[in-house]
């Protein structure tokens, strides 16, 4: 991957373009991390973080209501620093560049 798109997968907010390529590679994707009645644990958090830096596109399943839900996605993001790429019914997409080892090259 180049220097060019290392910097621009760094920038805070994603493009559309960007958002959209990577609504299409999660496609095919299964939900790595399952959050149900226990909640957003530490575990959890660690897990989250070693998926999005492995994978940088990764599928979560949350089990829980849709206020919970919410609760739930704004907390995730906040303590995992991802892109919300998609959220559908009880599945949360997420991406988070990974500077070292970039797996995606996103279009500007």
């Amino acid at each position: 991957m180049s220097s060019k798109a290392v910097k621009k997968s760094n920038n805070r907010e994603l493009s559309k373009n960007a958002q959209k390529f990577l609504r299409g590679m999660s496609h095919d994707i299964k939900p790595v991390v399952t959050i149900a009645d226990k909640g957003i644990t530490e575990n959890i958090l660690i897990e989250l973080d070693i998926c999005l830096n492995q994978h940088e596109l990764i599928k979560v399943k949350l089990r829980t209501d849709r206020e919970t839900r919410n609760q739930y996605i704004n907390r995730i993001l906040k303590e995992t620093s991802a892109h919300k790429i998609q959220s559908i019914g009880q599945t949360l997409t997420l991406y988070r560049a990974n500077p070292k080892k970039p797996v995606y090259e996103l279009p500007k």
